[in-house]
């Protein structure tokens, strides 16, 4: 699950790349934990130092293939009576046009029509910046600071002979540009242009798998580097920072979330700062990008020797993974997924539903540009699975006040079925092949 930035366990790993900073090949940076003493200076492990990285990359999505993403969305758009879809600057942006764009309060965005050629907006200084990443499209309209984008946008629309109809907005776009473009046009219906992007980008093309493949395949040996690292009286951060440079080390970028013993019940996480013990429960979790495409696992193991209580709730845990996974067949509902895994859980005496001790939130979701997006494996979510789609697979079983125990892998769909990205963890003595 990517949700936890907000954490502070994982503040010294985030706030490196928040800042585009990397660790040395030496050392990684201190960093404050919970408002207590800043870490010492700990110089990176030898295991990490000497981690090869792994082959090439795949190539990156190619001009060819945006391009029939974008013939795509127009099929959509005709399906689901949608004249035009506007979307400012996010991952859906960059899933079309291979812009990345930050958001602030100047309006920078497209239109894509479904009939007639594209057309952008973006503030007149930014003119020049915007020219050198279009690749689509030469209509490209600025608007200077005493001026409105609104109307700007207003006027593609209504010059790609939409004068009345229904123009989609991408989920993300904020309220104060919607609503300035409704009031520069409310002749035309607003609407929603989910059916259309979720439309595209829930099916993942060979080359996206691959991508996503390359990422895993980086998390998981940073992963196991970093458990080499255990030691008694390691902070969280000490272990996060190991793991972000191992990412680095083997040439990514990505943020991981720490937690120890009682607090690795809190599925996202706890503020509290902890220290390692013998006999905790440890967890890990996040992954990173490669060419905008995220990874996303979860390793939950004991330093030291497990109990059996801590034994039998780890394998429980492995049983509902392996439910889910059976489960998520093709032409199969997603909310077949959750209850699969839910019933193991439930079916143990805990629960039901989402109480805890039990498994507190859905299955699995989505995945690919975004850490988490369409779809869900979540009761209710009737759509069908279909080849193409991407999921995290991973019941997690809290107990407040003990532990928890997530077990998460990704899995892609293909015409024969489930296949997972990454091995899954053979034991709870063995979390890695």
């Amino acid at each position: 699950m990517k949700r936890r930035h907000f954490i502070a366990s994982s503040a010294g790993a985030l706030g490196a790349l928040a800042i585009g900073c990397k660790p040395t090949a030496a050392t990684v940076g201190a960093t404050q934990q919970g408002g207590g003493k800043s870490d010492e200076m700990s110089p990176v492990p030898a295991s990490i130092r000497s981690l090869a990285a792994p082959t090439p990359a795949p190539v990156p999505i190619t001009r060819a293939e945006r391009e029939a993403r974008i013939e795509k969305a127009r099929q959509l758009m005709a399906e689901h009576r949608i004249d035009a879809v506007f979307m400012e600057g996010g991952t859906s942006l960059y899933y079309y046009t291979g812009v990345h764009w930050g958001l602030s309060e100047r309006t920078f965005g497209i239109v894509i029509p479904r009939k007639g050629e594209i057309a952008w907006v973006t503030p007149g200084f930014e003119e020049a910046r915007a020219r050198e990443l279009i690749q689509f499209g030469t209509d490209i309209r600025t608007w200077q600071e005493d001026e409105s984008p609104f109307k700007l946008v207003a006027d593609i629309i209504r010059d790609r002979g939409i004068a009345t109809g229904r123009v989609g907005f991408e989920e993300r776009v904020r309220f104060f540009i919607a609503d300035g473009i409704h009031q520069e046009a409310p002749q035309l219906q607003s609407t929603s242009a989910t059916p259309v992007t979720a439309g595209c980008r829930m099916i993942k093309s060979p080359a996206e798998i691959a991508l996503m493949q390359h990422a895993n395949d980086i998390t998981i040996a940073a992963y196991k580097a970093g458990w080499q690292t255990l030691r008694e009286g390691m902070s969280q951060d000490e272990l996060a920072r190991n793991i972000v440079a191992a990412f680095h080390q083997l040439g990514a970028d990505g943020d991981v979330s720490v937690q120890f013993g009682k607090y690795t019940a809190f599925p996202h996480g706890s503020a509290t700062p902890q220290h390692l013990n013998e006999g905790d429960v440890v967890m890990i979790d996040d992954g990173v990008k490669v060419e905008g495409y995220t990874s996303d696992i979860t390793r939950s193991g004991v330093f030291g020797k497990p109990t059996q209580r801590q034994r039998d709730i780890w394998e429980l845990e492995r049983k509902a993974q392996d439910a889910a996974f059976a489960a998520a067949q093709v032409g199969v509902p997603c909310e077949d997924v959750d209850a699969a895994a839910r019933r193991v859980i439930t079916d143990a005496g805990f629960g039901p539903g989402y109480k805890v001790p039990g498994l507190p939130h859905r299955t699995g979701h989505g995945i690919g540009l975004d850490g988490h997006e369409w779809t869900y494996f979540v009761k209710g979510n009737k759509t069908p699975i279909q080849p193409g789609m991407c999921f995290s697979d991973e019941p997690t079983i809290a107990i407040y006040g003990e532990f928890g125990i997530r077990l998460e892998d990704c899995l892609h769909i293909t015409d024969q079925g489930p296949q997972f990205f990454t091995a899954q963890a053979p034991s709870i003595d063995r979390l890695f092949v």
